[in-house]
């Protein structure tokens, strides 16, 4: 047998036969690759796992059978699911000869969702749901109140180790499911986080008007718990979005209509910001990348306002005013339902049936025009407010247009402070954006010059979430970033164009860094959103201490690490003296240290920014960066406690 030797690699060739060809049975498959089917194994995934339990009592709620729906968080992070549907059918299913509860907990693609007449609507189109989260419990328990029995299930990751089991009497029906995310899987955390939970259940709720769904969670001193139910549906969800927000018109624009089996509703507000939200779902199933019932409501509204335009004179015969021209300032919120989804990939982030486009296109082209002839008061805002930046969208043209001449904007000039890499594919290089020129300085001296980057700022730049887009490209501060970068901005961005995959905000450890770092998120938030959303932005993690003993030296990065590594460097003499020093700010090391803390890719810690709730987030920029002082107090008041390192 051939062998090839290369360094300590040796690689021995064999035949590639049958023998190679693994069959997983049951539940393996989503053990060995559980990313296929949850995700990830970070803590969305571990979030996923609830959401598809809850998904099932959700479609027992659209089949009309389930008016409560209780999600617990257990001490241990145990979570419980209970609602009072039919429950889950506990008769002998034919084709396995099991009951139909094992079927359901313990075999891939089984359900009562593919055309046998169980569900008209659901959004766990798969029926994967419940035999997946099994798979990646390290153990789950399921009792079904059904035919005036209790009927129990245990298992342990997807092997059942207690059959079906008649436990007692009852005079209700309805479904308990609780189980215990396994730790083989999700070895990053398996520790449940209430807000996030707490979130998806007040969409859910919002989304099914009249159902109520309480979530409580076990594991602080007391108990937490919010009970949600929504009557006015997705009017309220438009009202709760924009409530830190000036809307233009009091009412919440609704309207609804069907065809066949699929059913649409559309509320839409607009309010006096420069961005839009629209939240989709397609069978209550959050769809964050859109899809065809986004689009046709987009062409319905454009084609609708310009209309209007036209028909009351307010826009000339050859005016008109662009998509996102119409949808700025816009809360929208758009849920539709349909027998046959066609979701992109098991997460479900995209809907791609093209006949619900015709749907809603029509839907909205029709309650449109009859709402702005009963409304001509707040159609005339919604176009005035629509041509406001189809103006401000043409002073930034000329704007970006006088500043690429001035500078050199995308005409390959860079900026002056900007000392670049080597490297030029873009996959391989990151830039450091610094506060202060003299951690710059650090920076650029400490830095590897084959692929870091180092552009420093200096003084407060603008805060964008008060700002259109021609005082951006006016702005001395953010040029230098747009044209580093060199990917544009808003509508015209292009991540095809970035020069760097790494964008990290190097800022310091305190107020004056966290503002700082607020400011940039907010411009990449609200003109680059796709750099947060692909996963370009991250932030550099200063330490907070070092620690000294002799000619040995250490840092710290928390106040529980510092106290850790000072104990360590005591070691057997606890009296020894070390010496604790309080870094003031970046600008303060030595090139050496702070690439040895904060630069090397072998040392440093880095955050992600991620975008996993883009409501939630247009939410914190509002209240942070917004108009409004009062929503900025409350926020204070209410997350002080949690305020750790501040330096005043």
């Amino acid at each position: 047998m051939d062998q090839l030797e290369n360094k300590n690699t040796t690689i021995v060739e064999h035949e590639y036969g049958a023998s190679e060809i693994q069959v997983l049975e049951g539940l393996e498959a989503v053990r060995k690759r559980p990313g296929m089917y949850i995700g990830s194994t970070s803590a969305s995934g571990l979030h996923h796992l609830v959401y598809e339990i809850v998904d099932n009592s959700i479609d027992e709620a659209l089949a009309g059978y389930c008016t409560k729906i209780t999600v617990t968080i257990g001490k241990d992070n145990t979570i419980t699911v209970t609602d009072n549907g039919r429950g889950i059918p506990v008769d002998i299913q034919q084709q396995t000869g099991k009951p139909a509860l094992e079927v359901v907990y313990t075999i891939l693609h089984a359900g009562g969702k593919f055309g046998g007449g169980g569900y008209k609507v659901s959004g766990g189109l798969h029926g994967v749901g419940a035999s997946v989260v099994n798979a990646l419990s390290e153990w789950l328990e399921v009792r079904v109140h059904k035919n005036g029995n209790i009927y129990e299930m245990k298992f342990a990751r997807g092997q059942v180790t207690q059959p079906m089991t008649i436990v007692g009497q009852t005079d209700r029906t309805g479904t308990e499911v609780t189980f215990k995310p396994d730790p083989e899987m999700f070895t990053e955390t398996t520790e449940y986080d209430y807000d996030i939970l707490h979130t998806r259940m007040r969409e859910e709720a919002f989304l099914n008007a009249g159902l109520t769904i309480a979530i409580t969670d076990q594991r602080g001193e007391e108990p937490v718990s919010d009970s949600m139910c929504y009557e006015g549906g997705i009017r309220e969800f438009v009202t709760f979005i924009n409530r830190n927000k000036t809307v233009i018109h009091g009412n919440v624009i609704y309207m609804a209509g069907s065809k066949d089996d699929a059913m649409a509703e559309i509320a839409l507000q607009y309010n006096d910001s420069y961005s839009e939200i629209i939240v989709s779902f397609a069978n209550n199933v959050h769809t964050p990348e859109g899809g065809m019932h986004e689009e046709g409501f987009k062409r319905a509204l454009t084609n609708a306002l310009n209309a209007y335009g036209k028909k009351s004179k307010i826009l000339k015969d050859d005016d008109k005013v662009s998509g996102d021209d119409c949808r700025e300032g816009l809360t929208c919120v758009i849920s539709v339902k349909l027998t046959e989804a066609q979701f992109e990939g098991q997460t479900k982030a995209k809907l791609g049936n093209s006949e619900i486009r015709t749907l809603v296109n029509a839907l909205v082209s029709e309650k449109l025009e009859e709402f702005f002839e009963e409304n001509p008061t707040v159609g005339r805002a919604i176009l005035e407010k629509a041509l406001t930046a189809a103006r401000a969208r043409e002073a930034a043209r000329k704007a970006r247009e006088s500043v690429r001449r001035k500078t050199g904007l995308e005409s390959g000039q860079m900026p002056d402070k900007l000392k670049d890499c080597n490297e030029r594919d873009p996959a391989l290089t990151e830039i450091y954006i610094v506060e202060g020129d003299s951690a710059g300085g650090s920076a650029i001296q400490g830095r590897d010059s084959r692929f870091q980057a180092i552009l420093p700022l200096w003084g407060k730049m603008l805060n964008v979430e008060k700002a259109r887009a021609d005082k951006v490209y006016g702005n001395d501060k953010l040029i230098p970033v747009i044209t580093a970068l060199g990917a544009g901005i808003g509508e015209e961005f292009n991540p095809e164009k970035l020069r760097y995959h790494k964008i990290i905000i190097m800022a310091d450890a305190d107020v004056d860094g966290a503002h700082i770092r607020t400011l940039l998120l907010t411009f990449f938030f609200r003109f680059m959103r796709p750099l947060i959303e692909q996963g370009y932005v991250y932030s550099a993690v200063p330490p907070l201490y070092k620690i000294t003993r002799g000619k040995t030296q250490r840092v710290a990065f928390s106040d529980e690490e510092r106290d850790r590594v000072s104990a360590d460097m005591r070691g057997d003499n606890p009296n020894a003296k070390v010496e604790i020093n309080r870094f003031k700010g970046l600008g303060e090391m030595d090139p050496d240290e702070l690439w040895t803390t904060t630069m090397n890719p072998e040392t440093r810690t880095l955050r992600r920014i991620t975008l996993d709730d883009a409501v939630k987030a247009d939410e914190i920029f509002t209240i942070l960066m917004g108009e409004k002082v009062e929503p900025r107090k409350e926020f204070i008041e209410q997350n002080a406690k949690y305020v750790v390192n501040l330096d005043i």
